[in-house]
C-alpha cells in the first residue's frame, strides 16, 4: 500500500572551524525542523568542520555501519543523541570518516536512524580540484581517499540515493542509484560562489528530472574563514524539476512533503526510465 506524504527538511548553515559551536548551531536547526514535523532532517557537507583540508585530520571519526554512537567521537555522538532524542532520522551530509590509509581521511554522508544507529554510509567518489577563475583553488584529494561504492538505503520518506556536492556533476551516479531503487536523492554540498550562482539550480533540476527522484540538498552558506565563501540555497526538488522549498540567505530550514504516490505516477505517465537504451560497445 503506498505510504502518506511525508514531510521532510534540508538545513542550510554556516560552519566554520569550531567543532563545538558547529554542532551547537547544527542541532538547533534540527530542533526548529522537528517542530514543524520533519521526520527526517539532512544537513551539509562540512557540518562539524569548515577549514583547511589538512585540519581535517584532527576530526576524523570511525563511523561502523550499524553501531550506535553514544559513546563514540564528538559528531557520532552528537547525532546518535539527537536522532534518538527528536525521533527522526538525520543525513549528515559531510562527516570526517578515517581511512584505512595513514594520515588521509573520507568524506561521508552518513544516516543516521531514529534509534540513533548508523544506517548507511557513503564515501564521496568524486573529490573536488579545482582553479577557478576568481582565485578560488581547492584541492580535496590532498587528504581525502575517494570512495569506491554507491549507496542507498532506505528511510521514512522513501529510498535515499547518496551523494556528495561535487558528485552532482555526474549522472552516471544517479543513473546507477536509480538501479538500486532511489527514489530520493541527497545531494548535501558546500558549493562555491561562482559555481553555484551558475550551476547550482541547474544540475540539481536536472539530476531530478532525469532520475525522476525527489532531490534533497542541504547547503552550506556564507564565509566560513580562511578563504572559503558558499553560495547556499538550500533546496527540494521534486520529480517533475520544481524547485518546492528554499532557503533564503542566512541560515535555516527548508520543508517539503515527499509524495511517493506522485513520483510513481510521474514514472507511470512518463516511462522514460523505463525506456533506457544503450547501445554501442
Amino acid at each position: 500500500m503506498q505510504r502518506e506524504p511525508v514531510l521532510c527538511a534540508v538545513v542550510q548553515m554556516t560552519a566554520r572551524d569550531d567543532l563545538v559551536a558547529n554542532l551547537e548551531k547544527a542541532a538547533s536547526l534540527v530542533r526548529r525542523a522537528a517542530l514543524r514535523g520533519a521526520k527526517l532532517v539532512a544537513l551539509p557537507e562540512n557540518l562539524g568542520f569548515m577549514g583547511p583540508e589538512e585540519a581535517k585530520l584532527a576530526t576524523a571519526e570511525d563511523w561502523p555501519l550499524g553501531a550506535a554512537s553514544d559513546d563514540a567521537g564528538a559528531v557520532r555522538s552528537w547525532a546518535s543523541a539527537l536522532a534518538r532524542e527528536l525521533g527522526l532520522y538525520l543525513v549528515l551530509g559531510g562527516v570526517t570518516e578515517a581511512s584505512a590509509n595513514a594520515g588521509r581521511v573520507h568524506n561521508a554522508c552518513v544516516v543516521v536512524d531514529d534509534r540513533g544507529v548508523i544506517l548507511a554510509k557513503y564515501r564521496k567518489i568524486h573529490l573536488f580540484d579545482v582553479e577557478l577563475a576568481d582565485g578560488t583553488s581547492l584541492r580535496e584529494s590532498k587528504v581525502v581517499d575517494p570512495g569506491e561504492a554507491i549507496v542507498a538505503c532506505d528511510s521514512p520518506i522513501g529510498r535515499l540515493g547518496l551523494s556528495v556536492c561535487y558528485d552532482v556533476r555526474f549522472p552516471e551516479l544517479y543513473r546507477r542509484l536509480v538501479d538500486a531503487g532511489a527514489e530520493v536523492l541527497c545531494v548535501p554540498a558546500a558549493f562555491t560562489v561562482p559555481t553555484g550562482r551558475d550551476h547550482w539550480h541547474v544540475l540539481l533540476r536536472a539530476r531530478a528530472i532525469e532520475s525522476q527522484c525527489y532531490v534533497l540538498a542541504p547547503a552550506q552558506w556564507g564565509a566560513h574563514g580562511h578563504g572559503r565563501t558558499t553560495y547556499g540555497h538550500a533546496l527540494i526538488v521534486d520529480p517533475w524539476g520544481t524547485v518546492v522549498a528554499e532557503c533564503a540567505d542566512g541560515e535555516g530550514v527548508a520543508l517539503a512533503e515527499i509524495d511517493l504516490a506522485r513520483l510513481h505516477a510521474l514514472r507511470g505517465q512518463l516511462p522514460s526510465l523505463k525506456h533506457r537504451r544503450l547501445v554501442g560497445p
